[in-house]
């Protein structure tokens, strides 16, 4: 963590000086607006952790409720989840109060007496196999608490405006008398507080509809929720029990002749989370199923887990849910018949995805719906990209949803089958580890865009997949030879990555790097071009270096400038830039060889959201900037 840039620090460094509208914040929402996002769920509150670091963007976040969650239903945290935590500044602290999935075993009929359970494999967690983060268990409000800090902490100070209802929304057409600059007529009412039942009209720019699956937004601007509600119903609770259970504490995936149930151990030791199988629901049941009282579906989970017995002695909470897939049919209020216009509402999260809660995807791919909007929205309003780059949101994202409900539902599918309908035992434990790589988050592969090239020099770094999340790998810092993770060296602050791997010679050598960084301090090159006057030269673009030489043989002093800013009111330089990529004593791996780089050298850059948007030879400086001009405004 760097800090003391502005000088000493004696407080917590998480907290950045408040700028722009973070400067007396007013306590009451403004009658104009630049982002107004509804509902503060995982996707709203990751949106406006994002929006607090563009403290010139007037963002609010109105939430229905009158205070913070109390308790969530979602608890499954995927290892790009963590990834991103670990971009916001959280991942450690939220992985310590976590229960971390290590093993995932598999219960089914014993062959010998059908109506008992049996162990029947032991796998380990895909978490630490495909990342170096882990796959986590934590309550939903904790996630939030932890977004809601970095919205608060961040120089735009966004907190959320509980007991506000969202009612309704005109977009007025672009260029007439009622659209001005704030297009987005929202119709707002207190429900909470002194002011219940007051209602009031503000006007929007950007309105992020991050409400739910009942989305009122949606309805505003006339989304269809496309899918369907399976025949099948699971009853779900989170308790404390006594039992005699032997995988208490591992999460089980248990098949027996009574049903099935998807059972997930909690953080803090105790808690546990079941996914109880109810059965199959009568056409004609009108969702009466979703009356099942607890004690049905307590007795349920004891039929199933025989011989075995749960004693709960607490129920903290419960409910019942039919599986239900749906998609919506564009994820903003743009009209398929007017491709030039630009969006002005989105729909995040479950207001455009919704399917079952077996899988564990449903925070985690809201949130990265969330973190894909934030970014695109800050740099449209702060005058540093075209409004164009608002369309790609509904592009890239709708994809990633149908890919997920194609997933979920053939795992829904696969949980709920009886034992007879089971030819191979280990097809479920099969399944689970050959499709980890999707759940963790990790095959979402945007396609080529104004934002995300082609794939023509992917040979340069072959282990960074244009279009997919920047895999991290450990180097070692030139300035004191400490080993951290080049991703982790990242921030979700809205900057760009460009990652420069040199060739061959060293630092202060001729060499294709010296050239490259040359022109990357020229007037024609991106940071010169697309930085605002007066802001320091990497408030846009995060430059890095990464030599392949040890640590010890490069003298930084002689790095060139680009990777050695000077910034800030002190016009301090940043020493933390500057990376050696050869193994070492503290360092066993090699950057190069784990990720495919080319010994010529490649320039790797990353969006703002953590995607991998371009690779290209050093050589290339005319593609690099052309890549930029086209989804940028210049100063």
């Amino acid at each position: 963590m760097q800090f003391h840039h502005s000088g000493y620090v004696s407080g917590d460094p998480r907290v950045q000086p408040a700028a722009g509208v973070g400067i007396d914040r007013p306590a009451e929402l403004p009658d104009e607006i630049d982002v107004l996002i509804v509902g503060s769920g995982p996707a709203g509150m990751l949106l406006a952790a994002q929006l607090s670091q563009y403290p010139d963007v007037v963002t609010r976040i109105v939430e229905r409720r009158d205070g913070r969650l109390v308790l969530g239903q979602a608890d499954g945290i995927q290892p790009r989840s963590v990834e991103t935590f670990q971009l916001f500044g959280f991942a450690e602290r939220i992985t310590a109060e976590a229960y971390n999935i290590g093993y995932m075993n598999f219960w089914g009929p014993d062959p010998e007496a059908p109506q008992n359970i049996i162990r029947t494999s032991r796998t380990e967690d895909y978490g630490y196999k495909i990342s170096e983060f882990p796959h986590l268990i934590v309550n939903q409000a904790r996630v939030l608490d932890y977004f809601a800090e970095a919205a608060a902490h961040g120089p735009g100070r966004i907190a959320p405006d509980y007991g506000v209802e969202f009612t309704g929304l005109t977009v007025h057409e672009a260029g007439t008398p009622e659209a001005g600059d704030y297009p987005v007529e929202v119709r707002l009412r207190h429900v909470a507080g002194e002011r219940a039942g007051e209602e009031r009209t503000v006007r929007a720019k950007y309105v992020a509809g991050c409400d739910g699956a009942r989305s009122a937004v949606r309805e505003a601007i006339g989304r269809k929720h496309l899918g369907d509600i399976s025949a099948h119903a699971w009853g779900v609770m989170d308790v404390v029990v006594n039992t005699d259970f032997p995988d208490w504490r591992t999460k089980c995936a248990i098949n027996s002749v009574a049903g099935n149930i998807l059972h997930i151990p909690r953080e803090g030791g105790y808690l546990s989370r079941m996914y109880i199988d109810l059965g199959e629901v009568a056409r004609d049941d009108n969702h009466e199923v979703r009356k099942t009282p607890i004690e049905a579906i307590i007795a349920k989970a004891n039929d199933i887990l025989h011989p075995y017995t749960l004693d709960v002695r607490d129920v903290a909470w419960f409910s019942v849910y039919e599986v239900g897939h749906r998609v919506t049919d564009h994820f903003d209020d743009r009209s398929s018949d007017d491709s030039d216009a630009s969006p002005r509402v989105f729909l995040t999260g479950d207001a455009c995805h919704t399917h079952s809660a077996k899988a564990g995807q449903g925070m985690n791919v809201s949130m990265q719906d969330g973190f894909n909007l934030g970014w695109k929205l800050g740099s449209v309003v702060s005058g540093l990209a075209p409004e164009s780059l608002l369309s790609t949101y509904s592009a890239e994202r709708q994809p990633v949803a149908q890919q997920l409900i194609d997933f979920d539902r053939e795992w829904s599918s696969l949980m709920a089958r009886k034992p007879e309908e089971i030819s191979d035992p280990q097809e479920l434990a099969t399944f689970y580890l050959g499709t980890a790589e999707f759940p963790s988050g990790f095959m979402t592969q945007y396609g080529p865009s104004m934002i995300t090239g082609d794939a023509e020099h992917q040979e340069l770094a072959t282990g960074f997949p244009i279009g997919k999340r920047f895999k991290s790998s450990q180097v070692s810092f030139v300035c004191d030879g400490n080993v951290v993770h080049l991703g982790h060296h990242a921030k979700a602050d809205g900057r760009w990555r460009v990652y420069a791997f040199a060739d061959a010679p060293g630092a202060g050598e001729a060499s294709a790097l010296t050239e490259w960084a040359e022109w990357m301090s020229s007037p024609d090159a991106p940071i010169a071009r697309f930085t605002p006057d007066g802001a320091d030269v990497d408030a846009v673009f995060d430059v890095k270096v990464i030599y392949q030489q040890p640590h010890e043989a490069i003298d930084i002093t002689r790095a060139p400038e680009v990777f050695r800013p000077k910034t800030g009111p002190l016009g301090l330089m940043d020493w933390e830039k500057v990376f050696a990529a050869a193994p070492s004593f503290w360092c066993p791996t090699d950057i190069f060889e784990e990720r495919g780089i080319s010994r010529d050298g490649a320039v790797v850059v990353v969006r703002p959201d953590g995607y991998v948007a371009q690779v290209l030879p050093l050589s290339a400086t005319a593609e690099l900037g052309e890549f930029f001009a086209g989804q940028m405004l210049a100063r």
